[in-house]
Parts: C-alpha cells; structure tokens; sequence
C-alpha cells in the first residue's frame, strides 16, 4: 500500500513532530510505502532528521508560501501515484482537496484535525467551505475528544466520518534520555537554579507571558528556559525586559534534543490558549519531572490527575502552583509517578496501529 502524507512544511511544531517520529515507523511495515510532500521547505528543521532517521521520498512542492494556490496543481499528478493521501494542518487541507475535486481522482483522502479551534469556524463563508472541503475526505481523524467535539459541531457530518486517534510519542527516545549539567543549558545558568522549561513555539496560540510574569512571584533562584521560535519570541524577550527578568529567562531557540532539556528542567510547563493533542504536552508528562499545565482544551483531558493544572493566563495561580512543587519533595515525586503513567496512555506505536487499521480500511 502507498500512503503520502502532505504538510505546509516540517517547522517545528506537534503535527511535523508526530510525523517526524511516525514516518520512519510506518516504513518499517514491509506492507507499507510511505512518502512525505511538503508545500515548501522554509525554514524546516525536522526535514533534515527526517532524511537521516528514514530513506523516505520527500517532494518538495515550491519555494514559495504554503498559501500559494500554484500548489494544487502540483499536488494532482502525486494523487495518482497512492492508494491513500493523509494530510495535515491548513492550507494543505485546502488544496490537496481542491486537487481532488478539479482531476476527478479517485485516490482516497484522509485528514487528521490538530487543534480545536481555528479563526475560519468563527466566519460564516468560511463555514460553507470548510463543508465542502473537508467532504472531499473520506476519513477525519480527530486527536482528542475536545477536537472530535468541536469539529462534529463546527461541520454537523455523520459519525462515521470521524476517527479518534489520540497522538503519541516515541516513549522509549525520552526514557532512555539523559539531561544536561544545568550550567550547559546556557551562559547564566548554574546548578543551584530551579529550572521551569516550555518547550512550544511563540504564536498567539501559546502563551509564554505568563510563565514569564509568574517568576515575579517566585524566588530569585526559579528560572524559565523558553524552547522554541515565532514571531511572538521579541514580544516575550520585551516583556522579560520590562519585568527585569532578563537574568531569570532564558531563550533557546529551536532545538533538536528537547528529550535532553526536559530531563535537565525541575519542573516542566505549557501555559498555552487551547491545544489539539499536544505532543509537547505528552512529551513533559513522559519526562520524569512534574508537569503543570494550562487548564484548557487539548490539556485538561490529559493532564488531570496526574500533573497540575491553572486557569489560563492566570500567572499568580502558576506561581503558587511551582511553589507548591518545589517545597513538598512528596508531592513532587507523587506528580511524577502520575505523570508517567498517563504519558503510557499515549505510545506513538499505539498511534500507528490505529492509523494502519484505518489507511487498510480507506483504500
């Protein structure tokens, strides 16, 4: 069976994650041929691990933005070559569904629905066509139950178009992982801090500035190390400023060995909007180290009862929370005994049985 995964591009992000982990699995299945199409390679980190972890066919669609219409029509000579397409993330969504309509193709199409919002359900054109592209897909794989609800209620189709598969991760690459010396991390660290780390990418979706401003509460040896980049990172690197904050927050950048710096943190956070089924989350949960995390769709689900939980953007509750942690060396162990046992729940090999099962099933 030939299955192509389409995405805009591999930055770093949950839905290019998965792939990055999933792809070299799937190809390990003699029965299965899996190749990835990008709409353009800017900017693409994970594209680079994934020719060195798989010997995977990678179509690189164009060198322009993902946004550019051009793409459908290089997208309708690759639906003939496949039994099955799965696709990720708008605008991918849009255009490989167009492709479909315009050739006539009988190719079967698959859609995975990362996040439970996005600004198109809120407009009214845009629900009309959101129904009629996401018609063009024979299955729609929902990643948690906060996304399955909002899309069934957003599009009103029949259950039998959806498919629940929660994400997962490589759990085994984070057990067998070991941290950091603390003063590797980066210039200003030392032993002697207590290290909060959110690994997540700085968009109007996460929400870092709160993590940030909880440190005002928190004594002067508590530090944040951000990971990740986007064009909110100036905006956070101006708030730690403001704050005086610049010798407590720490900015990384992209990284590759988030598996590493997880293990090195005290404690590991997401402060976030809403999520879909987020990787970074499962990722901190698996990590060994307690995990406190917005209470928000795509995160209270799976965090609850087992790490902690705080009312978006609620800075102060964070603070205590972190205190909390850091001065009962009880619950700090009881949080991440619960913690590795949730991150079981969401084995990446899990993952990919349920979405072989399915692609067997959609062709």
């Amino acid at each position: 069976m030939k299955i192509l995964q389409i995405i805009n591009n591999l930055q770093t992000g949950g839905a290019e994650k998965l792939l990055l982990e999933s792809i070299p699995l799937f190809n390990k299945d003699e029965n299965i041929t899996m190749d990835l199409a990008v709409l353009n390679n800017n900017d693409a980190p994970f594209l680079e691990q994934l020719k060195k972890k798989s010997p995977t066919k990678i179509f690189i669609l164009s060198k322009k933005s993902p946004y550019s219409p051009s793409n459908i029509l290089k997208i309708i000579p690759l639906l003939k070559k496949y039994d099955v397409v799965h696709v990720h993330l708008f605008p991918s969504l849009y255009w490989v569904a167009l492709a479909k309509l315009i050739s006539f193709s009988r190719t079967k199409l698959i859609y995975t629905e990362h996040n439970t919002s996005n600004r198109r359900r809120d407009k009214l054109l845009f629900k009309i066509i959101d129904k009629l592209i996401y018609s063009q897909y024979s299955k729609i794989i929902t990643i948690s139950k906060d996304v399955d609800t909002n899309l069934k209620k957003h599009l009103k189709f029949k259950e039998s178009k959806f498919e629940l598969i929660q994400n997962g991760v490589n759990l085994s690459t984070i057990k067998s992982e070991t941290g950091y010396l603390k003063s590797e991390l980066a210039k200003g660290i030392n032993d002697n801090h207590k290290i909060l780390v959110q690994v997540s990418s700085f968009t109007t979706q996460k929400d870092q500035q709160t993590l940030i401003k909880s440190l005002e509460y928190l004594d002067k040896n508590v530090i944040a190390v951000l990971v990740g980049d986007g064009p909110l990172r100036t905006e956070c690197e101006e708030l730690a400023r403001k704050l005086d904050l610049t010798d407590r927050v720490f900015f990384l950048g992209i990284r590759m060995a988030v598996p590493k710096i997880l293990k090195t943190a005290d404690i590991v956070v997401l402060s976030s909007h809403y999520e879909g089924l987020s990787l970074a989350s499962i990722e901190g949960l698996a990590s060994g180290k307690p995990f406190i995390a917005s209470d928000v769709p795509g995160l209270k689900d799976i965090v609850k009862g087992a790490g902690l939980l705080f009312p978006d953007t609620d800075y102060k509750a964070l603070a205590q929370q972190i205190s909390l942690i850091l001065e009962d060396e009880a619950l700090y162990f009881d949080l991440i005994k619960k913690c590795l046992k949730r991150s079981q729940t969401y084995n990446i090999n899990k993952t990919i049985d349920k979405q072989v099962n399915l692609y067997k099933n959609n062709h």
